[in-house]
């Protein structure tokens, strides 16, 4: 049986604390994961630097030196974590991958038996959380709010409750790296590109240390993302709202017309005048202002600018 390698991509920005603190416990389950895979496996840690500024990548390259297995890749600023984690999946090298954050959210241990499910011929395993009771009330609610919308406008399924990580196969992340879309949504990816998937369950802990970079601009822009690289159904209920709009606009003119004839008066109509004015300017800026959500994504592709770009690399 051919030896076994593992690539786990640890995307960082400003984590300088916690760095140590993830090593420490990759160090004592080392042996557990590589005992898992088999006699003779290895495995290796790719780091992103997603151009951290407050030592993050000097902590990195000391850890390096000690350590082979730590590989470390510099992108030339802050491009955020979607573009950062496909940088990793791009730079990874093993049969299997586990994307995780170093924070410690995502257990290590968990691992273990999602390597348990790759081997039962699994070629996605997905790490869902069932208790996200650590996790800030208003992440817990927007999080349950955005799987809800997700799931109902969706084109293919998001698998809810799983956020980036899991294990993917080879296989998969072959196909994941010749993906080129630039506004990335790799949940959504994750989930679109199908083949054989299973789900191991864990209760999400608390960081071990520091504080998370997730704002609120931050994770609307996430959630922006990935309505509008999920669905097309945003854009295309503007048309029923417009073709219900148009026949109850022509049911209330015909309502007016025969009213006039009949009593020969006319009919009063500045207040509701001004409540469909008011009324259909509200919702032609709404569909605008989601058109060009579209349209500005389309131009982001159109220019076809790199998704990251790697100031250095170290160990790789």
């Amino acid at each position: 049986m051919r030896h076994k390698y593992l690539s786990l991509v640890v995307p960082v920005f400003n984590e300088a604390d916690v760095i140590p603190i993830f090593l420490k416990r990759m160090n004592e389950i080392r042996s557990q994961v590589l005992d898992s895979l088999g006699a003779n496996s290895s495995m290796e840690l790719v780091f992103i630097n997603d151009g951290s500024s407050d030592g993050s990548r000097q902590v990195i390259e000391a850890f390096a030196t000690q350590d082979t297995s730590i590989k470390l890749v510099n992108l030339s600023r802050n491009f955020g974590k979607e573009a950062a984690l496909s940088a990793g999946l791009h730079y990874s090298q093993g049969d299997a991958v586990v994307p995780l954050d170093v924070d410690l959210q995502d257990p290590p241990e968990i691992m273990l038996a999602l390597i348990r499910e790759w081997q039962a011929g699994a070629q996605v395993v997905n790490a869902r959380r069932t208790d996200r009771s650590r996790d800030g009330l208003f992440k817990r609610c927007s999080a349950k709010v955005f799987y809800w919308l997700l799931r109902r406008i969706s084109d293919h399924p998001v698998h809810e409750h799983v956020g980036d990580f899991r294990l993917l196969d080879r296989k998969a992340v072959d196909v994941l790296n010749q993906m080129s879309e630039n506004t990335r949504f790799n949940k959504g990816l994750f989930s679109w590109i199908g083949f054989r998937v299973a789900t191991v369950e864990y209760a999400r802990p608390e960081r071990a240390a520091g504080s998370t970079k997730w704002t609120f601009p931050r994770l609307w822009a996430l959630a922006a993302d990935g309505i509008t690289t999920s669905s097309t159904l945003p854009l295309r209920i503007w048309t029923y709202i417009g073709g219900l709009i148009a026949l109850l606009s022509m049911g209330y003119a015909t309502w007016l017309v025969i009213y006039t004839f009949t009593t020969g008066i006319d009919t009063p109509g500045y207040a509701s005048t001004m409540v469909a004015v008011l009324m259909l300017g509200g919702l032609n800026l709404l569909s605008l202002g989601l058109i060009g959500e579209y349209l500005g994504r389309v131009a982001i592709e159109v220019r076809g600018r790199p998704l990251f770009i790697v100031e250095s690399t170290r160990g790789l």
